[in-house]
């Protein structure tokens, strides 16, 4: 018996197999940082072009990157993250896992003493404060 799917029509021992990421159930127990959600406007380039983004979560460590470009697990990008006062912030990063069509998660890598610091500055800018009382009567 032959199938229809939609205009494609397939033997009976094929059926379509859906694109699906493997991501690691323990990540998030190998992450030490604290992560902070975010959306900020970002560029990459990598081996399959130049991409706009977003990042949507952020941490010392590394970053979730929506986009629609498509990066292999391994590869090494060149980020540049548009912090608030619309300066470029430019680092590099490792792609650790991916999701296609969504995006990946990028471990940073190789930064510099000042793009740490950079990034340790905004972290500390975007995090809540921890007591909410305290931001009532900072006010």
């Amino acid at each position: 018996m032959i199938r229809q799917v939609g205009e494609l029509t397939l033997p009976p021992t094929q059926t379509p197999t859906p694109k699906t990421a493997v991501v690691d159930s323990l990540m998030s127990d190998r992450r030490t940082e604290k992560r902070c959600d975010v959306c900020l406007d970002a560029v990459w380039d990598g081996k399959s072009g130049n991409y706009i983004a977003r990042v949507t979560d952020l941490s010392e460590g590394g970053c979730y990157v929506d986009t629609l470009g498509e990066a292999q697990v391994g590869e090494v990008l060149t980020f540049k993250l548009q912090l608030p006062d619309g300066e470029w912030l430019e680092l590099s990063g490792e792609v650790a896992h991916q999701t296609p069509p969504l995006g990946f998660g990028l471990r940073f890598v190789n930064l510099s003493d000042e793009q740490r610091e950079k990034l340790r500055s905004l972290l500390d800018q975007l995090e809540p404060p921890q007591n909410p009382a305290s931001a009532i009567l900072s006010y």
